[in-house]
């Protein structure tokens, strides 16, 4: 089979862990018969640089014209130390998602055996987690009005939601829990805020359509307590757009290294899919970064085009990798540390 796949590496170590998770797309298509056109396109820092919009329409048609998005990194010090910057790279991630549509980012979290020594928490505590964070990508704060009084000593942000926002989340929420362990727990801060009210009400009416269900309810604060001391009690997470962004970090120190987590943004229009790390300028071009998460953001990708037995030998790999020991400084311990380029070397030679 043929497929289009949009290329965005971004910034920072984006461009090479994008490069090993291609590598190991190429051997996959080897192995199964599939032919994978790629098309490059700008995004974040890079893309100001060069085009001076974080999100070019010409990266968009990329997008449109593709079956899926693989995404690397955004984000350079650059704009970060500079408050007074009035376009940032991470206004393309923010334009991307709103001009895709996409609405849901699905962010899986999973201890892998062999490093479950490297997470901070206690075994007993972190063994067997298997979660999801279903984060709502496209209302809240992010997106809601903001600015600064012309003396510029007040600020403010402004999180709006509608019901349809809120009920297209929950819906997609319980369609996840359906294939899993059939339980969703609603986050929100509903003792406070008018939009987690919002949210409440009309979760309370969409969990009656899901009767095979368990649904409970939890305020952020106590979500992100419970998050660490009893991560096992969860199996569909579904919360609004700043929580999601914060919990699915907290979630993500679980497993012993963001550098393991993947993600998908999925919407009306292509779907994208992208490590939940940042752009770790730091080690740009040190060819030290570790690929894994956005390897395993390529095998949600192949999942997503109906390649499963293709999705599962990827994940086979990182396992064994893992097993093995083929893995970045960040995670190697005592044992050696290999390169980025080794580690998708090596996995895509054990497709």
């Amino acid at each position: 089979m043929e497929f289009k796949i949009g290329v965005l590496a971004g910034d920072g170590i984006g461009p090479e862990i994008v490069e090993q998770a291609i590598k190991v797309m190429d051997a996959v298509a080897t192995k199964f018969g599939h032919q994978f056109n790629y098309t490059k396109a700008l995004v974040g820092a890079i893309a100001i640089d060069e085009t001076g919009n974080p999100y070019p329409d010409e990266t968009h048609q990329v997008c449109l014209d593709s079956d899926a998005v693989l995404f690397g990194a955004i984000g350079d010090p650059k704009y970060d130390n500079n408050p007074a910057a009035k376009v940032r790279p991470e206004q393309g991630l923010l334009g991307m998602r709103q001009k895709l549509g996409l609405y849901a980012n699905i962010r899986p979290v999973a201890t892998f055996p062999s490093l479950i020594d490297k997470s901070p928490l206690k075994r007993d505590i972190v063994q067997d987690v298997d979660l999801v964070v279903i984060r709502e990508l496209t209302g809240g704060i992010y997106f809601g009005a903001r600015g600064r009084s012309e003396d510029l000593t007040s600020a403010f942000d402004t999180c709006v939601y509608t019901v349809e926002e809120v009920e297209r989340i929950l819906k997609l929420a319980y369609s996840y829990a359906g294939k899993r362990s059939k339980r969703v727990t609603v986050v929100d801060k509903a003792n406070v805020l008018s939009s987690s009210r919002l949210w409440r009400e009309v979760a309370q009416r969409v969990e009656k359509e899901y009767t095979d269900i368990e649904t409970d309810y939890m305020l952020v604060d106590n979500a992100a307590m419970q998050l660490i001391q009893w991560p096992k009690k969860f199996d569909v997470m579904v919360t609004e757009n700043m929580f999601g962004d914060i919990l699915s970090d907290e979630a993500s120190v679980i497993t012993g290294s963001m550098g393991l987590l993947p993600s998908a943004s999925v919407g009306r229009e292509t779907s994208v899919f992208e490590p939940i790390h940042g752009s770790y300028p730091q080690a740009a071009g040190k060819d030290i970064a570790n690929p894994l998460a956005t390897v395993l953001s390529a095998a949600m990708l192949l999942e997503s085009l109906d390649l499963l037995e293709e999705a599962q030998a990827v994940r086979d790999v990182v396992n064994k990798s893992l097993n093995e020991g083929v893995v970045t400084e960040d995670i190697s311990g005592e044992g050696k540390a290999y390169k980025t380029s080794e580690v998708g070397a090596w996995l895509a030679e054990n497709i």
